[in-house]
C-alpha cells in the first residue's frame, strides 16, 4: 500500500517535471504576445497582450499555404503508413514465408540508416520519374521510412498477442485476415494510435527532405516557412515566437487529443498482468 507521504512526494516530482517541460513553451508564448519590434528577448507577462501578432505573422509569413502543404503530406503519410504497418507487422510476427528473416533485417536496416546518407539518391530517383517538386517526392520516401519502423513496432505487439485468442479463431475457421481484423486489431488500438502520433510528429517536423525535394517549386512545409520567416525577421522575437507557436500548434493539438492512447501504447507490454 502506498503511503500518503509517497503519494504527495510523487505528485511534487510530477509537478516539477511538468513545470520543467512546459517552462520553455510558456516562455515562448509570453514572448509571442509581447510588443513586436522590441529589441532583445524580454519576458514581461504584464505586456503579453498582443494577440494580433499571430494574425500578422500568419499573413506576412504566408503560413496558410505552408500549413496546408504540411497537412496534405503528413495526413497521407500517416494513414498509408499505419495501414501498411499493421499487416506487415502481423506477417512478420505470426506467418512463415520464405525470406521472412532477411526481409525483416532489411526493414531494420532501413530504420538504422540516416536520411542524410540517402537524400541524394532519393532526389535523383524522384527526378528520374518526374516527381521532384511535387507532393509525392516527399510522401513516397516518408511512407517508406515510416513503414520500416511501423512494421517493427506492430510486430512487437503481435508477437506478444495472446496465442489462445488466435488459436480459438483458427479453430472457428477464421483465416489470417479475419484473425487480424476481427480479433487482434481491436486489441491493438492503443498501439496503432501511438504509431499514428509518432508518424505525425516525425513527418510534420521533417525539414531536410521537403527542403531538397521541393526546392524548385512554390510548395513549402510549415518548418520551411518558419525558417524563411526567421531569416526575414531575425531580431523581431515577438513575431518569431508567434511563428514558432503556429508551426507547432498542430502537433500539440494531436498529442493532446490522443495523449491517453499514446501513453497506453507506449506502456503496453511493460507491465504484465
Amino acid at each position: 500500500m502506498v503511503s500518503r507521504r509517497d503519494t504527495v512526494l510523487g505528485y511534487l516530482i510530477l509537478s516539477l517535471a511538468a513545470l520543467v517541460s512546459l517552462g520553455p513553451l510558456i516562455g515562448v508564448a509570453i514572448l509571442a504576445l509581447g510588443e513586436p519590434g522590441r529589441v532583445g528577448i524580454k519576458l514581461d507577462i504584464t505586456k503579453a497582450t498582443n494577440f494580433g501578432n499571430f494574425a500578422e505573422v500568419w499573413e506576412k509569413g504566408d503560413f496558410g499555404p505552408a500549413i496546408r502543404t504540411s497537412l496534405i503530406i503528413t495526413v497521407i503519410v500517416v494513414v498509408v503508413s499505419v495501414a501498411l504497418s499493421i499487416p506487415a507487422g502481423y506477417a512478420f510476427a505470426q506467418m512463415n514465408f520464405p525470406g521472412r528473416t532477411a526481409i525483416f533485417a532489411l526493414l531494420v536496416l532501413g530504420i538504422l540508416m540516416p536520411l542524410e546518407s540517402m537524400i541524394v539518391p532519393l532526389y535523383l530517383d524522384m527526378r528520374r520519374f518526374n516527381l521532384d517538386n511535387e507532393y509525392w517526392s516527399v510522401i513516397l520516401p516518408q511512407i517508406g521510412f515510416s513503414v520500416a519502423f511501423g512494421a517493427f513496432w506492430m510486430r512487437a505487439f503481435f508477437v506478444q498477442s495472446a496465442r489462445s485468442l488466435m488459436e480459438a479463431a483458427w479453430i472457428d475457421g477464421a483465416n489470417s485476415w479475419r484473425t487480424l481484423t476481427q480479433v487482434l486489431l481491436p486489441l491493438a488500438r492503443p498501439q496503432m494510435l501511438t504509431l499514428a502520433v509518432l508518424f505525425f510528429v516525425w513527418n510534420w517536423n521533417d525539414f531536410l527532405l521537403p527542403l531538397v525535394m521541393l526546392s524548385g517549386s512554390d510548395l513549402q512545409t510549415a518548418p520551411m516557412a518558419l525558417v524563411t520567416f526567421e531569416g526575414a525577421r531575425r531580431t523581431d522575437f515577438a513575431y518569431l515566437g508567434a511563428a514558432s507557436l503556429i508551426t507547432i500548434a498542430p502537433v500539440v493539438i494531436v498529442f493532446i487529443l490522443l495523449q491517453r492512447s499514446f501513453t497506453r501504447g507506449i506502456l503496453a507490454g511493460s507491465i504484465k498482468e
